[in-house]
């Protein structure tokens, strides 16, 4: 496949990998937008990303920061600032990398999968809801273009396991984020901290139109569970949503109004779909 030209995708950031898994001395290939690049830290630490041909020649230097424990690039020339978290100022948080996988389906459609909630006790039984509570009650969702945003807050459901340090079922309360087309954030009822939210962020690289490598991360006050528990925990939950994406027709977004069959409990993926079909996004999606 060749890079996109598609303004939108090209002009914004976009995650290439985890900040620890770049090192000096050991260059990392990937793709992103349809285009291959390799990223290369210096011995003074920093770090230089390239876009490259099928032969190895350098065919441009890319824009590159280091943020959330990730990388960013972008393959335009953008002056746009990456979206901020504020959560990663707050050091008391437990951060928990969970590392990249690598998924057939657009990135859309993982970030549309995350939003989801009424597929909660059929994929995620007995941990994220079960049968018989499978009602989603209203809840708000809305484009916020002040900040060029979708948000959905008033949300609350019933979990047997919300979180790894959830001691029992209850009803979790949640808020939604998506901060840009690819990159999106959760927050969660948190059991140790009631007064608190527990964040969830799931970055996805769009490696090519129907392929995407997905990072997430945890910033949660959890003081019972190690790391690796943790990334136990959200990977199972994750790979049970992997069979869904890799078999979902057509593999790319659908964004034209009534092309997929949608419910009340839809609407804050309805709202991102309106978003993005309002930004003039190609990339990733369906005709």
């Amino acid at each position: 496949m060749t890079k996109t030209t598609d303004p939108v995708a090209r002009n914004d950031w976009q995650v290439i990998g985890r900040t620890d898994d770049i090192k000096f001395g050991k260059p990392k290939h990937t793709r992103l937008l349809g285009q291959n690049l390799v990223a290369e830290r210096k011995k003074n630490g920093d770090l230089h990303v390239l876009e490259i041909s099928a032969e190895g020649k350098v065919l441009a230097h890319c824009q590159v920061q280091e943020n959330f424990g990730h990388v960013w690039t972008t393959l335009g020339k953008t002056t746009k600032p990456i979206f901020d978290i504020p959560e990663f100022q707050q050091l008391d948080r437990k951060y928990v990398g969970c590392g990249g996988v690598t998924v057939k389906a657009s990135a859309l459609r993982v970030v549309e999968n995350f939003l989801d909630i009424g597929h909660f006790p059929y994929v995620h039984t007995n941990i994220l809801g079960s049968e018989p509570l499978t009602q989603v009650n209203d809840y708000r969702a809305e484009i916020r273009s002040e900040i060029d945003e979708v948000w959905a807050d008033d949300i609350t459901f019933h979990q047997d396991k919300a979180m790894l340090s959830a001691a029992g079922g209850q009803t979790i309360h949640y808020m939604y984020r998506v901060v840009s087309p690819f990159n999106t954030i959760l927050y969660k009822t948190c059991p140790e901290k009631p007064n608190e939210w527990d964040v969830i962020g799931l970055f996805a690289q769009p490696l090519d139109e129907d392929v995407c490598c997905v990072y997430a991360f945890m910033l949660v006050y959890d003081s019972l569970n190690t790391e690796t528990d943790l990334i136990q925990f959200q990977q199972m939950i994750f790979f049970q949503d992997i069979i869904i994406l890799e078999n979902q027709i057509p593999s790319g977004l659908p964004l034209q109004d009534g092309a997929e069959r949608s419910i009340k409990a839809d609407k804050t993926q309805l709202q991102y779909r309106k978003w993005l079909k309002k930004k003039g996004l190609q990339f990733g999606t369906h005709s």
